[in-house]
Protein backbone atom coordinates (compact mmCIF):
# COMPACT_ATOMS: atom_id res chain seq x y z
CA UNK A 1 0.00 0.00 0.00
CA UNK A 2 1.44 3.31 -0.89
CA UNK A 3 2.33 5.27 1.58
CA UNK A 4 0.27 8.95 2.55
CA UNK A 5 2.16 11.54 1.12
CA UNK A 6 3.50 14.56 3.76
CA UNK A 7 2.18 17.86 3.47
CA UNK A 8 4.68 20.56 3.06
CA UNK A 9 4.91 22.92 5.94
CA UNK A 10 4.08 26.40 3.98
CA UNK A 11 1.28 24.79 2.66
CA UNK A 12 -0.27 24.22 6.39
CA UNK A 13 0.80 27.52 7.08
CA UNK A 14 -0.53 29.14 3.80
CA UNK A 15 -3.57 27.53 4.79
CA UNK A 16 -4.11 28.48 7.81
CA UNK A 17 -4.00 31.86 6.83
CA UNK A 18 -0.63 32.61 8.87
CA UNK A 19 1.58 33.21 5.69
CA UNK A 20 1.03 34.66 1.74
CA UNK A 21 2.31 33.22 -0.84
CA UNK A 22 4.68 36.15 -0.90
CA UNK A 23 5.84 35.10 2.87
CA UNK A 24 6.45 31.84 1.48
CA UNK A 25 8.61 32.59 -1.64
CA UNK A 26 10.80 35.01 0.20
CA UNK A 27 11.34 32.68 2.76
CA UNK A 28 12.61 29.91 0.30
CA UNK A 29 14.75 32.40 -0.88
CA UNK A 30 16.01 32.53 2.06
CA UNK A 31 16.18 28.80 2.89
CA UNK A 32 18.21 28.27 -0.12
CA UNK A 33 20.74 31.05 0.00
CA UNK A 34 21.58 30.21 4.06
CA UNK A 35 20.75 26.25 4.00
CA UNK A 36 18.12 26.60 6.15
CA UNK A 37 14.79 25.06 6.93
CA UNK A 38 11.91 26.83 5.92
CA UNK A 39 10.20 26.90 9.22
CA UNK A 40 13.84 28.24 10.55
CA UNK A 41 13.96 30.75 7.31
CA UNK A 42 10.27 31.89 8.09
CA UNK A 43 10.76 32.62 11.80
CA UNK A 44 14.03 34.57 10.97
CA UNK A 45 12.53 36.53 8.61
CA UNK A 46 9.87 37.57 10.87
CA UNK A 47 7.38 36.44 8.92
CA UNK A 48 5.68 33.06 11.68
CA UNK A 49 5.96 32.69 15.03
CA UNK A 50 8.04 29.77 16.02
CA UNK A 51 4.41 28.51 17.95
CA UNK A 52 3.14 28.54 14.84
CA UNK A 53 5.67 27.32 12.59
CA UNK A 54 5.85 24.00 15.43
CA UNK A 55 2.28 23.51 15.42
CA UNK A 56 2.54 23.09 11.15
CA UNK A 57 4.86 20.21 12.21
CA UNK A 58 3.15 18.72 14.88
CA UNK A 59 0.49 18.56 11.68
CA UNK A 60 2.49 18.20 9.12
CA UNK A 61 3.97 14.45 11.40
CA UNK A 62 0.74 13.54 12.90
CA UNK A 63 2.10 14.67 16.36
CA UNK A 64 0.66 16.59 19.49
CA UNK A 65 1.91 19.55 20.01
CA UNK A 66 2.88 20.64 23.38
CA UNK A 67 2.70 24.18 24.84
CA UNK A 68 5.09 24.48 27.86
CA UNK A 69 3.54 27.44 29.27
CA UNK A 70 -0.24 26.15 29.66
CA UNK A 71 0.52 24.51 32.82
CA UNK A 72 2.32 21.46 31.66
CA UNK A 73 4.20 19.64 34.60
CA UNK A 74 6.85 17.74 33.79
CA UNK A 75 7.66 14.60 36.43
CA UNK A 76 9.99 15.32 38.93
CA UNK A 77 10.89 11.77 39.04
CA UNK A 78 14.27 11.08 37.65
CA UNK A 79 12.61 9.28 34.13
CA UNK A 80 15.14 11.04 32.02
CA UNK A 81 18.74 11.50 33.75
CA UNK A 82 19.23 15.69 33.84
CA UNK A 83 22.13 15.47 31.51
CA UNK A 84 20.49 13.50 28.50
CA UNK A 85 18.05 16.00 28.65
CA UNK A 86 20.03 18.80 28.56
CA UNK A 87 22.37 17.73 26.28
CA UNK A 88 19.65 16.19 23.68
CA UNK A 89 16.95 19.10 24.33
CA UNK A 90 14.25 16.31 25.35
CA UNK A 91 11.67 16.19 28.40
CA UNK A 92 9.79 13.44 29.82
CA UNK A 93 6.01 13.73 30.19
CA UNK A 94 4.54 10.57 31.70
CA UNK A 95 5.23 7.02 31.41
CA UNK A 96 2.48 4.05 31.37
CA UNK A 97 4.22 0.35 31.36
CA UNK A 98 6.79 0.22 28.93
CA UNK A 99 5.84 3.50 26.96
CA UNK A 100 7.37 7.00 27.33
CA UNK A 101 5.72 10.19 26.39
CA UNK A 102 8.67 12.39 25.49
CA UNK A 103 8.70 16.38 24.14
CA UNK A 104 10.91 16.86 21.19
CA UNK A 105 11.73 19.53 19.19
CA UNK A 106 13.04 18.22 16.07
CA UNK A 107 10.40 15.22 14.13
CA UNK A 108 13.60 14.74 11.57
CA UNK A 109 16.17 13.87 14.75
CA UNK A 110 15.21 10.11 14.36
CA UNK A 111 19.00 9.80 15.58
CA UNK A 112 17.89 11.17 18.98
CA UNK A 113 14.85 8.92 19.19
CA UNK A 114 16.83 5.70 18.06
CA UNK A 115 19.69 6.46 20.84
CA UNK A 116 16.85 6.91 23.44
CA UNK A 117 15.02 3.77 22.57
CA UNK A 118 18.14 1.95 23.24
CA UNK A 119 19.44 3.58 26.08
CA UNK A 120 16.02 3.42 27.79
CA UNK A 121 14.93 0.15 26.45
CA UNK A 122 11.56 1.30 26.43
CA UNK A 123 8.81 2.36 23.41
CA UNK A 124 8.76 5.99 22.79
CA UNK A 125 5.54 8.37 22.22
CA UNK A 126 7.17 11.95 21.07
CA UNK A 127 4.82 15.26 21.12
CA UNK A 128 6.44 18.16 20.00
CA UNK A 129 7.11 21.74 21.33
CA UNK A 130 8.99 24.50 20.30
CA UNK A 131 13.15 24.64 20.76
CA UNK A 132 12.97 28.25 22.33
CA UNK A 133 10.17 26.76 25.16
CA UNK A 134 12.05 23.11 25.94
CA UNK A 135 15.40 25.30 26.26
CA UNK A 136 13.84 27.92 28.51
CA UNK A 137 11.85 25.32 30.38
CA UNK A 138 15.03 22.73 30.77
CA UNK A 139 17.40 26.15 32.02
CA UNK A 140 14.95 27.28 34.40
CA UNK A 141 13.73 23.58 36.05
CA UNK A 142 15.92 20.59 34.84
CA UNK A 143 19.10 20.94 37.37
CA UNK A 144 22.28 20.06 35.82
CA UNK A 145 25.13 18.82 37.45
CA UNK A 146 25.73 22.10 39.59
CA UNK A 147 24.27 25.22 39.51
CA UNK A 148 26.88 28.40 39.14
CA UNK A 149 25.85 29.26 43.05
CA UNK A 150 26.78 25.68 44.03
CA UNK A 151 29.87 26.13 42.30
CA UNK A 152 30.91 29.30 44.30
CA UNK A 153 29.54 27.41 47.20
CA UNK A 154 31.52 24.14 46.56
CA UNK A 155 35.18 26.45 45.48
CA UNK A 156 34.88 28.23 49.05
CA UNK A 157 34.25 25.24 51.07
CA UNK A 158 37.51 23.59 49.85
CA UNK A 159 40.36 24.56 52.01
CA UNK A 160 43.68 25.55 50.82
CA UNK A 161 44.87 22.19 52.14
CA UNK A 162 42.02 19.95 50.21
CA UNK A 163 42.59 22.23 46.93
CA UNK A 164 46.33 21.34 47.49
CA UNK A 165 45.69 18.01 48.57
CA UNK A 166 44.14 17.41 45.03
CA UNK A 167 45.79 19.40 42.76
CA UNK A 168 49.26 19.40 44.10
CA UNK A 169 49.07 23.47 44.50
CA UNK A 170 48.25 25.98 47.64
CA UNK A 171 46.08 27.85 45.58
CA UNK A 172 43.29 28.09 43.25
CA UNK A 173 44.32 28.78 39.13
CA UNK A 174 42.84 29.04 35.77
CA UNK A 175 43.74 25.14 35.03
CA UNK A 176 42.01 24.62 38.73
CA UNK A 177 38.86 21.94 37.64
CA UNK A 178 36.16 24.32 40.04
CA UNK A 179 37.29 27.02 37.87
CA UNK A 180 37.05 25.68 34.71
CA UNK A 181 33.70 24.89 35.74
CA UNK A 182 32.64 27.91 37.02
CA UNK A 183 33.48 29.98 33.83
CA UNK A 184 31.70 27.57 31.93
CA UNK A 185 29.16 27.71 33.65
CA UNK A 186 28.79 31.33 33.65
CA UNK A 187 29.31 31.59 29.63
CA UNK A 188 26.68 29.11 29.11
CA UNK A 189 23.87 30.80 31.32
CA UNK A 190 24.77 33.73 29.61
CA UNK A 191 24.21 32.21 25.99
CA UNK A 192 21.31 30.45 26.99
CA UNK A 193 19.43 33.28 28.45
CA UNK A 194 19.94 35.31 25.36
CA UNK A 195 22.32 37.92 26.37
CA UNK A 196 24.47 39.90 23.98
CA UNK A 197 27.52 40.43 26.56
CA UNK A 198 29.37 39.48 29.56
CA UNK A 199 30.29 41.63 31.90
CA UNK A 200 33.40 40.31 34.38
CA UNK A 201 34.06 43.44 36.63
CA UNK A 202 36.30 43.45 39.68
CA UNK A 203 35.65 45.19 42.62
CA UNK A 204 36.76 46.47 46.20
CA UNK A 205 35.11 43.42 47.99
CA UNK A 206 33.68 41.20 45.05
CA UNK A 207 34.03 40.25 41.65
CA UNK A 208 30.65 41.30 39.53
CA UNK A 209 28.95 39.75 36.80
CA UNK A 210 26.30 40.76 34.68
CA UNK A 211 24.41 39.87 31.40
CA UNK A 212 23.17 42.37 29.03
CA UNK A 213 20.24 41.16 27.81
CA UNK A 214 18.07 43.28 25.39
CA UNK A 215 20.28 45.90 25.48
CA UNK A 216 19.42 46.06 29.55
CA UNK A 217 22.27 44.74 32.30
CA UNK A 218 21.15 42.30 35.11
CA UNK A 219 23.21 41.00 38.13
CA UNK A 220 24.44 37.32 38.79
CA UNK A 221 25.44 36.58 42.28
CA UNK A 222 28.82 37.95 42.57
CA UNK A 223 32.10 36.03 42.42
CA UNK A 224 34.31 35.79 45.62
CA UNK A 225 37.18 38.33 45.78
CA UNK A 226 39.41 35.44 46.36
CA UNK A 227 38.67 33.96 43.13
CA UNK A 228 39.15 37.05 41.23
CA UNK A 229 42.62 36.25 39.89
CA UNK A 230 41.92 32.49 38.35
CA UNK A 231 38.26 33.64 36.90
CA UNK A 232 40.09 36.46 35.05
CA UNK A 233 43.28 34.16 33.91
CA UNK A 234 40.64 31.74 32.81
CA UNK A 235 39.12 33.92 30.22
CA UNK A 236 42.65 35.03 29.15
CA UNK A 237 43.93 31.87 28.69
CA UNK A 238 40.81 30.95 26.58
CA UNK A 239 41.00 34.34 24.50
CA UNK A 240 44.43 33.22 23.60
CA UNK A 241 45.79 37.18 25.46
CA UNK A 242 48.61 37.18 27.72
CA UNK A 243 48.26 35.90 31.40
CA UNK A 244 51.24 38.22 32.58
CA UNK A 245 49.98 41.27 30.72
CA UNK A 246 47.64 43.37 32.96
CA UNK A 247 48.64 46.79 32.93
CA UNK A 248 47.73 47.63 29.34
CA UNK A 249 44.53 46.53 27.28
CA UNK A 250 44.25 43.36 25.39
CA UNK A 251 41.49 41.86 22.81
CA UNK A 252 40.84 38.46 21.83
CA UNK A 253 38.50 35.76 20.68
CA UNK A 254 36.81 32.66 21.97
CA UNK A 255 35.28 30.00 20.24
CA UNK A 256 32.84 27.56 21.87
CA UNK A 257 29.58 24.52 20.95
CA UNK A 258 26.74 25.39 23.52
CA UNK A 259 23.90 23.45 22.62
CA UNK A 260 25.35 21.81 19.66
CA UNK A 261 25.93 25.53 18.37
CA UNK A 262 29.32 27.38 17.46
CA UNK A 263 29.45 30.59 19.02
CA UNK A 264 32.26 32.77 18.99
CA UNK A 265 33.11 35.73 21.80
CA UNK A 266 34.90 38.98 21.11
CA UNK A 267 37.20 39.61 24.46
CA UNK A 268 37.94 42.67 25.64
CA UNK A 269 40.02 42.98 28.90
CA UNK A 270 40.32 46.80 29.88
CA UNK A 271 42.61 47.61 33.24
CA UNK A 272 40.76 49.23 35.82
CA UNK A 273 41.10 50.40 39.67
CA UNK A 274 40.40 46.94 41.92
CA UNK A 275 41.64 44.75 38.50
CA UNK A 276 41.05 43.93 34.97
CA UNK A 277 37.62 44.24 34.19
CA UNK A 278 36.60 41.53 31.06
CA UNK A 279 33.75 42.24 28.76
CA UNK A 280 32.60 39.58 25.96
CA UNK A 281 30.30 40.19 23.37
CA UNK A 282 28.55 37.08 22.13
CA UNK A 283 28.48 36.71 18.84
CA UNK A 284 25.85 33.92 17.36
CA UNK A 285 25.96 33.81 13.56
CA UNK A 286 21.94 33.70 13.13
CA UNK A 287 21.39 37.22 14.95
CA UNK A 288 22.70 38.55 11.50
CA UNK A 289 21.91 36.00 8.98
CA UNK A 290 18.31 37.97 9.02
CA UNK A 291 15.70 39.06 6.03
CA UNK A 292 15.62 43.16 5.88
CA UNK A 293 12.18 42.56 6.39
CA UNK A 294 12.75 41.28 9.79
CA UNK A 295 15.19 44.29 11.20
CA UNK A 296 12.24 46.04 11.94
CA UNK A 297 11.21 48.31 9.01
CA UNK A 298 7.81 49.64 8.30
CA UNK A 299 6.90 48.77 4.59
CA UNK A 300 7.35 51.86 2.94
CA UNK A 301 10.55 51.66 4.10
CA UNK A 302 11.18 48.11 3.10
CA UNK A 303 10.91 48.96 -0.25
CA UNK A 304 13.08 52.37 0.05
CA UNK A 305 15.56 50.38 1.37
CA UNK A 306 16.07 47.77 -1.09
CA UNK A 307 15.54 50.16 -4.08
CA UNK A 308 18.67 52.16 -2.37
CA UNK A 309 21.06 49.32 -1.64
CA UNK A 310 20.65 48.20 -5.54
CA UNK A 311 22.20 51.25 -6.68
CA UNK A 312 25.61 50.93 -8.47
CA UNK A 313 27.46 53.23 -6.89
CA UNK A 314 27.43 56.36 -3.77
CA UNK A 315 27.00 55.64 0.07
CA UNK A 316 24.81 54.02 2.31
CA UNK A 317 25.67 55.39 5.90
CA UNK A 318 23.96 53.88 8.74
CA UNK A 319 24.46 56.30 11.98
CA UNK A 320 23.83 55.53 15.49
CA UNK A 321 25.61 55.49 19.08
CA UNK A 322 27.32 52.30 19.59
CA UNK A 323 25.04 49.22 20.29
CA UNK A 324 22.64 50.43 18.43
CA UNK A 325 22.62 47.73 15.68
CA UNK A 326 24.47 49.24 12.88
CA UNK A 327 26.21 45.97 12.26
CA UNK A 328 23.75 44.00 11.48
CA UNK A 329 21.96 46.62 9.71
CA UNK A 330 25.17 46.42 7.17
CA UNK A 331 25.47 42.78 7.03
CA UNK A 332 21.58 42.69 6.20
CA UNK A 333 22.18 44.44 3.21
CA UNK A 334 25.34 42.97 2.04
CA UNK A 335 23.90 39.41 2.80
CA UNK A 336 20.74 40.67 0.37
CA UNK A 337 23.38 41.92 -2.57
CA UNK A 338 26.00 38.59 -1.91
CA UNK A 339 25.69 36.76 -5.21
CA UNK A 340 27.99 35.12 -7.38
CA UNK A 341 28.22 37.79 -10.05
CA UNK A 342 29.31 40.55 -7.45
CA UNK A 343 32.56 41.16 -5.12
CA UNK A 344 32.25 42.09 -1.89
CA UNK A 345 35.51 43.57 0.18
CA UNK A 346 35.11 44.85 4.06
CA UNK A 347 37.30 46.63 6.08
CA UNK A 348 36.20 45.66 10.07
CA UNK A 349 37.47 46.28 13.23
CA UNK A 350 37.17 42.93 14.12
CA UNK A 351 35.77 41.15 11.85
CA UNK A 352 32.89 39.77 13.93
CA UNK A 353 30.71 37.33 11.52
CA UNK A 354 32.23 35.00 8.49
CA UNK A 355 30.29 35.29 5.54
CA UNK A 356 30.98 32.80 2.57
CA UNK A 357 31.25 34.63 -1.04
CA UNK A 358 32.61 37.57 0.92
CA UNK A 359 36.13 38.98 1.24
CA UNK A 360 36.61 40.61 5.19
CA UNK A 361 39.30 42.17 6.15
CA UNK A 362 40.66 42.65 9.59
CA UNK A 363 41.60 45.79 10.69
CA UNK A 364 45.21 45.77 13.18
CA UNK A 365 46.78 49.09 13.73
CA UNK A 366 49.70 47.40 15.52
CA UNK A 367 51.28 46.49 11.80
CA UNK A 368 49.69 49.42 9.97
CA UNK A 369 47.19 47.69 8.38
CA UNK A 370 44.70 50.70 8.89
CA UNK A 371 41.18 51.45 7.18
CA UNK A 372 42.81 54.24 5.03
CA UNK A 373 45.10 51.69 3.85
CA UNK A 374 42.98 48.66 3.47
CA UNK A 375 40.71 51.06 1.41
CA UNK A 376 43.16 51.94 -1.18
CA UNK A 377 44.46 48.09 -1.52
CA UNK A 378 40.50 47.37 -2.20
CA UNK A 379 40.25 49.20 -5.04
CA UNK A 380 42.96 47.34 -6.87
CA UNK A 381 40.60 44.54 -6.26
CA UNK A 382 38.16 45.80 -8.37
CA UNK A 383 34.85 45.19 -6.23
CA UNK A 384 31.71 45.89 -6.75
CA UNK A 385 31.00 46.59 -2.96
CA UNK A 386 32.67 47.86 -0.37
CA UNK A 387 31.89 48.14 3.04
CA UNK A 388 33.74 49.97 5.59
CA UNK A 389 33.09 49.31 9.77
CA UNK A 390 33.53 53.01 10.16
CA UNK A 391 34.27 56.18 8.99
CA UNK A 392 36.66 57.76 11.62
CA UNK A 393 38.62 60.31 10.61
CA UNK A 394 38.97 62.54 7.35
CA UNK A 395 41.86 60.33 5.36
CA UNK A 396 38.83 56.74 5.81
CA UNK A 397 36.17 59.01 4.80
CA UNK A 398 38.03 60.63 2.01
CA UNK A 399 38.80 57.61 0.12
CA UNK A 400 35.41 55.94 0.46
CA UNK A 401 33.74 59.24 -0.98
CA UNK A 402 36.04 58.79 -3.93
CA UNK A 403 35.50 55.11 -3.72
CA UNK A 404 31.58 55.81 -4.66
CA UNK A 405 32.24 58.63 -7.49
CA UNK A 406 34.46 55.99 -9.34
CA UNK A 407 31.92 53.59 -9.48
CA UNK A 408 31.30 51.73 -5.70
CA UNK A 409 28.89 51.10 -3.91
CA UNK A 410 29.91 51.60 -0.25
CA UNK A 411 28.58 51.36 3.32
CA UNK A 412 29.54 52.14 6.25
CA UNK A 413 28.72 53.52 9.54
CA UNK A 414 29.47 56.74 11.41
CA UNK A 415 28.62 57.68 15.01
CA UNK A 416 26.00 60.40 15.09
CA UNK A 417 22.42 60.86 16.80
CA UNK A 418 20.38 60.96 13.77
CA UNK A 419 20.06 61.17 9.95
CA UNK A 420 21.07 64.82 9.04
CA UNK A 421 23.69 64.68 11.24
CA UNK A 422 25.66 62.76 9.29
CA UNK A 423 25.90 65.19 6.73
CA UNK A 424 27.52 68.20 9.16
CA UNK A 425 30.06 65.63 10.89
CA UNK A 426 31.67 64.74 7.54
CA UNK A 427 32.15 68.34 6.99
CA UNK A 428 33.32 68.88 10.08
CA UNK A 429 36.06 65.96 9.72
CA UNK A 430 37.34 68.07 7.13
CA UNK A 431 35.74 66.91 3.95
CA UNK A 432 34.97 69.05 0.72
CA UNK A 433 30.70 70.10 1.12
CA UNK A 434 31.06 69.35 -2.83
CA UNK A 435 32.06 65.95 -1.92
CA UNK A 436 29.58 65.08 0.56
CA UNK A 437 26.65 66.39 -1.41
CA UNK A 438 27.37 64.19 -4.59
CA UNK A 439 28.64 61.29 -3.04
CA UNK A 440 25.97 60.38 -0.59
CA UNK A 441 23.12 58.27 -1.71
CA UNK A 442 21.37 57.64 1.31
CA UNK A 443 21.79 58.24 5.49
CA UNK A 444 19.93 55.95 7.99
CA UNK A 445 19.84 56.86 11.52
CA UNK A 446 18.59 53.75 13.89
CA UNK A 447 18.33 52.79 17.77
CA UNK A 448 17.31 49.42 19.09
CA UNK A 449 13.88 49.14 21.48
CA UNK A 450 12.68 46.08 23.48
CA UNK A 451 9.60 44.58 21.96
CA UNK A 452 6.61 43.57 24.57
CA UNK A 453 6.78 39.69 25.45
CA UNK A 454 4.37 37.95 22.70
CA UNK A 455 3.39 35.49 25.45
CA UNK A 456 2.04 38.01 27.79
CA UNK A 457 1.09 41.16 26.24
CA UNK A 458 -2.20 42.84 27.23
CA UNK A 459 -4.01 46.21 26.98
CA UNK A 460 -3.02 48.49 29.26
CA UNK A 461 -5.69 50.05 30.56
CA UNK A 462 -4.55 53.01 31.74
CA UNK A 463 -1.36 54.37 30.08
CA UNK A 464 0.44 57.55 31.28
CA UNK A 465 -0.81 60.32 28.80
CA UNK A 466 1.93 62.42 30.04
CA UNK A 467 4.21 60.27 27.71
CA UNK A 468 1.98 59.78 25.05
CA UNK A 469 1.81 63.47 24.53
CA UNK A 470 5.37 63.95 25.38
CA UNK A 471 5.78 61.25 22.04
CA UNK A 472 4.01 62.85 19.99
CA UNK A 473 0.35 61.52 20.49
CA UNK A 474 -2.42 64.28 19.91
CA UNK A 475 -5.69 63.77 22.23
CA UNK A 476 -7.95 62.18 19.61
CA UNK A 477 -5.25 59.60 18.89
CA UNK A 478 -4.64 58.78 22.63
CA UNK A 479 -8.49 58.02 22.13
CA UNK A 480 -8.53 55.07 19.88
CA UNK A 481 -5.13 53.84 20.53
CA UNK A 482 -4.68 50.70 22.38
CA UNK A 483 -1.94 50.93 24.36
CA UNK A 484 0.05 47.63 25.18
CA UNK A 485 2.11 46.12 28.00
CA UNK A 486 3.90 43.02 29.07
CA UNK A 487 2.47 41.46 32.65
CA UNK A 488 5.84 39.43 32.65
CA UNK A 489 5.77 35.72 32.37
CA UNK A 490 8.40 32.69 32.31
CA UNK A 491 9.07 33.22 29.09
CA UNK A 492 10.39 36.56 29.31
CA UNK A 493 11.80 36.54 33.04
CA UNK A 494 8.88 39.13 34.16
CA UNK A 495 10.79 41.43 32.50
CA UNK A 496 7.48 42.23 29.87
CA UNK A 497 10.27 42.19 27.05
CA UNK A 498 11.48 39.74 24.40
CA UNK A 499 13.98 40.27 21.45
CA UNK A 500 14.73 44.22 20.22
CA UNK A 501 13.83 45.47 16.91
CA UNK A 502 14.91 48.44 15.13
CA UNK A 503 13.33 52.46 15.03
CA UNK A 504 14.76 54.26 11.95
CA UNK A 505 15.09 57.34 10.02
CA UNK A 506 15.93 56.75 6.67
CA UNK A 507 17.19 60.30 4.84
CA UNK A 508 17.34 60.01 1.20
CA UNK A 509 19.35 62.50 -0.28
CA UNK A 510 17.23 64.51 -3.09
CA UNK A 511 18.44 67.76 -5.18
CA UNK A 512 17.10 69.83 -1.60
CA UNK A 513 19.50 68.25 0.98
CA UNK A 514 22.28 68.56 -1.62
CA UNK A 515 21.80 71.90 -1.93
CA UNK A 516 22.29 72.20 1.70
CA UNK A 517 24.44 70.07 2.15
CA UNK A 518 27.02 71.87 -0.46
CA UNK A 519 25.90 75.29 1.16
CA UNK A 520 27.04 73.77 5.04
CA UNK A 521 23.45 75.14 6.23
CA UNK A 522 22.82 73.96 9.42
CA UNK A 523 21.67 70.89 11.09
CA UNK A 524 18.11 72.27 11.70
CA UNK A 525 17.57 73.08 8.11
CA UNK A 526 18.73 69.54 6.79
CA UNK A 527 16.26 67.87 8.83
CA UNK A 528 13.38 70.35 7.97
CA UNK A 529 13.76 69.44 4.08
CA UNK A 530 14.69 66.09 4.58
CA UNK A 531 11.23 65.76 6.52
CA UNK A 532 10.03 67.89 3.47
CA UNK A 533 10.99 64.59 1.34
CA UNK A 534 9.16 61.95 3.16
CA UNK A 535 11.59 60.77 5.82
CA UNK A 536 10.04 59.69 9.09
CA UNK A 537 12.12 60.89 12.20
CA UNK A 538 13.13 57.97 14.85
CA UNK A 539 10.26 59.08 17.26
CA UNK A 540 7.27 59.03 14.51
CA UNK A 541 9.04 55.23 13.37
CA UNK A 542 8.79 54.40 17.43
CA UNK A 543 5.16 56.09 17.77
CA UNK A 544 3.88 53.63 14.95
CA UNK A 545 5.56 50.50 17.22
CA UNK A 546 3.70 51.68 20.52
CA UNK A 547 0.56 52.14 17.78
CA UNK A 548 0.54 48.68 17.14
CA UNK A 549 1.65 47.09 19.66
CA UNK A 550 5.31 46.29 19.62
CA UNK A 551 6.86 47.97 22.03
CA UNK A 552 5.52 50.39 24.90
CA UNK A 553 5.79 54.83 25.40
CA UNK A 554 8.07 53.88 28.27
CA UNK A 555 10.30 51.99 26.36
CA UNK A 556 10.36 54.21 23.23
CA UNK A 557 10.98 57.57 25.89
CA UNK A 558 13.81 55.72 27.47
CA UNK A 559 15.72 54.78 23.79
CA UNK A 560 14.70 58.01 21.97
CA UNK A 561 15.70 60.24 24.90
CA UNK A 562 15.26 63.65 25.65
CA UNK A 563 17.35 65.41 22.79
CA UNK A 564 15.33 63.16 20.21
CA UNK A 565 12.31 65.13 21.77
CA UNK A 566 13.75 68.42 21.30
CA UNK A 567 14.98 67.74 17.76
CA UNK A 568 11.06 66.82 16.78
CA UNK A 569 10.20 71.05 16.92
Amino acid sequence: MAQKKRRRLGDILMEWGIVTADGLAEAGEHADKESVRIGDALVALGLVDEEDVTKAMASQFDMEYIDLDKNVVVPTEPLLPDKLMRDHQVLPLTKEGNRLKIIITDPLDLETLDMLRFRLNLDLEPCLASKSKVRAYINQYVRGDITIDDAVLDIERQTEQDLAAQTGEGELTEDSAPIIRLVTMIIGEAVNGRASDIHVEPMSDRVRVRYRIDGICSERPSVPKRMQGPVLARLKLMAGLKLDERRLPQDGRIKMTLNGEDVDFRVSCLPSYHGESVVMRILQKENVQLGIAALGFEQSDVDRFNRIIRRPNGIFLVAGPTGSGKTTTLYAAINELNRPDRKIITAEDPVEYNFTGINQVQINEQIGLSFARILRAMLRQAPNIILVGEIRDMEVAEIAIQSALTGHLVFSTLHTNDAPSAITRLIDMGVKPFLVASSIQAIMAQRLIRKICTECREADPNPDRRVLRALGFRDDEIQRTTVYRGRGCNRCNGTGYRGRQGIFELMEMDSATRELAFNRAPVGEIRRAARAGGMRTLLEDGKQKVAAGVTTPDELVRVAQAEQLAGED
